[in-house]
């Protein structure tokens, strides 16, 4: 999928993290509850240490409970991470995240130092709504585009807990080409950034799959047809996404499908499971190790490649050469 995917200013934004995380206590990572893993930032990961992470499913209104509630076990099966999941629209709920801050740091918060909190994550995740919550003011700026913030800033939460904020950041190399498509659908990526039709077409894919009747009724659709773009095509007839002569207009209904997901007009519902994740960090795996070794035959084959005919006999000239040199060395010093 073409993507502008690491803009200049995360890169930046991502230095900044890594220069100021000595100072921090604790990590607050803010996951898209619909995508845990594919809006964990593995940058994070690597530059945290051992230092605590609480991990805030946000947006949990608009994700499956079922496996929101699954995912939190998954992730708290890791050492030193707990989760809490919130939604930007129940203030009292967010306040939650200040007591744990607290009960994590509980070392730290007994002495007269404050805790250094820092919060992360990717862009339009609501990150900066959550701030703005928490320190019961409007600090940070928000928006529905993605990367709203753009620089680093300290805030004094009171009860002893200043937070560190960060811009959303994305990380330069995707592992998985499954996160991709769903970090577009969520809508963490501008859309003048993505296509349209591709993103569709992945989501239509695994929404027909894991939320069928969810698909039908939002569609009026008395069949669900069985794949992305039967879906896509009967769906586009439904909502009047046609063009003149009749066509299906497929950009278009890509379109709404999209922003209906992001807006949650299509229920609540979770892009993908610890299962699918587990299964796919195999496949990574795998498909790791047939790069590295196709690699090193190819690097292989062009040393051996190398070595002409004319090149080969050259070689064996030499080494003759320093074998003559050898014997006549040895039969001087008799």
């Amino acid at each position: 999928m073409a993507l502008q995917w690491f803009p200049g200013h995360m890169h930046k934004a991502l230095k900044e993290i890594k220069e100021s995380i000595s100072q921090v206590d604790i990590l607050i990572e803010v996951l898209d509850a619909r995508i845990p893993y594919s809006s964990e930032n593995p940058e994070i990961a690597k530059i945290r240490g051992d230092k605590p992470v609480l991990k805030i499913l946000n947006k949990y209104d608009l994700a499956d409970p079922e496996l929101t509630a699954r995912w939190q076990a998954y992730l708290e099966s890791e050492r030193g991470v707990k989760t809490i999941t919130t939604t930007t629209d129940n203030p009292a709920n967010s306040k939650q995240i200040i007591k744990l801050i607290q009960t994590i740091c509980a070392q730290k918060h007994a002495s007269v130092k404050s805790i250094n909190a820092m919060i992360t994550g990717i862009p339009n995740v609501g990150k900066s709504t959550l701030i703005n919550i928490l320190a019961d003011r409007v600090i940070a700026k928000t928006g529905n585009e993605p990367a709203v913030t753009k620089s680093q800033q300290r805030i004094n939460l009171g009860g002893g807990i200043v937070l560190y904020d960060t811009p959303g950041v994305l990380w330069p190399k995707l592992e998985n080409p499954n996160s991709i498509y769903r970090l577009a659908s969520s809508g963490a990526v501008k859309n003048t950034a993505m296509e349209y039709d591709d993103v569709g077409f992945y989501a239509a894919d695994y929404l027909i799959k894991a939320y069928p009747e969810a698909m039908k009724e939002r569609y009026k659709l008395d069949e669900l047809p069985d794949t992305e773009l039967e879906f896509l095509e009967a769906a586009a007839k439904t909502r009047g996404a046609k063009m003149a002569g009749g066509r299906v207009n497929l950009h278009k209904i890509c379109e709404i499908l999209l922003n209906e997901l992001q807006a949650g007009k299509l229920g609540r519902l979770t892009l993908e499971t610890p299962e699918m994740i587990e299964q796919e960090k195999i496949e990574m795996a795998a498909a790791a190790e047939k790069k590295a070794a196709d690699k090193a035959r190819r690097k292989q084959k062009f040393k051996e490649g190398s070595l002409t005919p004319d090149k080969v006999a050259r070689k064996e000239k030499r080494e003759e050469k320093r074998r003559e040199q050898s014997r006549r060395m040895k039969k001087n010093r008799r």
